[in-house]
């Protein structure tokens, strides 16, 4: 029974059907907010969808105007607008569109998904009783949700928005549910078409891919009907590259495998709310780290191919990370990640072998911590939760489990040292620049800073404790 309890924002509900009332206009719920009350699914920031035979820019004003909330036509040409209304912590979110047809029938004809393509009179939402014999389900979606599967409304859904063949891997992903096979080789038929697609529309897409603890599987399906490399066609280079006797799959190959040991990892730590508070950090606009560390994962040897080398019989990629840092700029800069997101992935290709560097050493000095968590930054959890998931997907003749526990034990050590400094009151700067120019009579310099670094360094690792020490260790430095 589909309970009308589930609409958690019938106070909101009310409002607007009480303005189109007035109005004389029949307002319709459709889509997502539906599926969501029948999959009893919660969204913390919900997103409500209604349409109407005609006038959905004016009625949004309208709405906009009497909650006093945001607006935005969306689309003028199909009248579209979108009201945005921040109810105490909550963003909700309300799309008003004109039927695309002439009757509700062929408007939901033109939907993306079966599981989206069923419609509510909001009228009969707001009463007190079950709403199951109020769905309006011409496409039979009703069904497919309870089968799990996702299945296109008509065969011109991905030449009316090309976008919708990603979104049939991130609703997959979203749901755990399976694509129909009829609409698989539709996506085949038609992938090309997502070239046309603007980027910003493919990097949401794919983050909620990205977000979700089964993208590994949805990225092979993709990888195998050839989606991946028309969304990010500098992945194309890391296929059939041969590696060492280090490795035992190629640089795609490895790098889809360590994807999948970074979502077992993930799983492993599920419980630990530390880090799972870490991973759900939302770095830019509702895209959380986890997903942008699968990102990460999935770039961080790019570099490799052009890196690759023979030498004295030995297959090398020395640099590879500095040559994946530039590829990766350059992806990061096509899908319009913010400055914050395109910062985190340089740390993350960049710095992914520093982990592994540690590891070699039988014991990790402090200065040796420091300067790791100095250069990573906030990404320094990212990058050692890749360093592990890197090694596992590493299982050449070369490798042993010996050097791979060494090697987790080495990386879990320094997540704890994170969260641990964290914690930590940040220790008072002992001298500032200023101070080093007075004192010593300097010209603003490289040097300046210089100095600054190392004596931060001894401050953190307990060598010097005040400002007579730090000017001292200074000293030496000029003289």
């Amino acid at each position: 029974m589909i309970s009308p309890q589930r609409l958690k924002e019938q106070g909101l509900l009310k409002t607007i059907y009480q303005l189109a009332k007035k109005r004389k206009l029949r307002l319709y719920l459709v889509g997502g907010v539906l599926r969501d009350i029948i999959l009893a699914r919660d969204k913390e920031n919900p997103d409500i969808d209604f349409c109407l035979k005609k006038g959905a820019i004016n009625f949004g004003k309208i709405v906009a105007k009497e909650m006093k909330a945001g607006f935005v036509i969306l689309d003028k040409t199909h009248g579209c607008s979108r009201v945005v209304k921040r109810i105490k912590d909550r963003i909700c979110t309300l799309d008003f569109t004109d039927f695309r047809g002439n009757t509700l029938e062929k408007d939901l004809l033109h939907r993306d998904f079966t599981i989206n393509a069923f419609a509510l009179d909001l009228e009969k939402a707001l009463q007190d009783k079950s709403l199951d014999e109020f769905i309006i389900d011409p496409y039979q979606g009703i069904k497919d949700l309870a089968a799990k599967t996702i299945r296109v409304v008509n065969y011109k859904a991905f030449d009316e928005d090309p976008l919708r063949i990603l979104r049939a891997f991130s609703l997959a992903a979203i749901f755990g549910f399976s694509i129909d096979k009829e609409t698989l080789k539709l996506i085949k038929l038609k992938r090309e078409k997502l070239s046309r697609v603007s980027p910003e529309r493919i990097r949401d897409e794919l983050f909620k891919i990205l977000d979700r603890p089964n993208a590994f599987e949805n990225l092979i399906q993709m990888d195998k009907l050839k989606i991946l490399k028309i969304i990010i066609p500098e992945i194309e280079i890391m296929r059939n590259v041969k590696q060492g006797p280090y490795h035992h799959l190629d640089v795609w190959q490895h790098t889809l495998e360590t994807i999948k040991q970074l979502e077992i990892l993930m799983k492993e730590v599920k419980n630990n709310k530390t880090i799972q508070g870490y991973l759900n950090e939302i770095i830019s606009s509702e895209r959380r780290r986890r997903a942008l560390i699968k990102l990460g994962a999935l770039l961080h040897d790019i570099g490799k191919p052009t890196a690759k080398r023979r030498e004295n019989g030995k297959t090398k990629f020395h640099g590879h990370e500095r040559i994946g840092l530039e590829i990766s700029e350059n992806i990061a800069k096509h899908l319009k990640l913010s400055n914050d997101e395109l910062d985190s992935l340089r740390k993350m290709v960049f710095w992914h072998l520093r982990p592994g560097y540690l590891a070699d050493n039988e014991e990790i000095t402090p200065r040796a911590t420091f300067r790791y968590f100095r250069d990573t930054a906030q990404e320094g959890v990212s990058i050692l939760l890749i360093s592990i998931a890197d090694q596992r997907a590493t299982r050449g003749p070369l490798t042993s489990r010996g050097s791979r526990m060494h090697h987790e034990k080495v990386v879990l050590d320094l997540v704890k040292a994170y969260f641990k400094g964290q914690k930590e009151k940040k220790l008072p700067r002992l001298i500032t620049g200023d101070d080093l120019i007075k004192k010593f009579k300097l010209e603003p310099s490289s040097l300046v800073g210089k100095i600054l670094r190392e004596i931060e360094e001894l401050q953190a690792i307990g060598k010097i404790k005040n400002k007579k020490e730090a000017l001292r260790i200074a000293k030496k430095f000029i003289t």
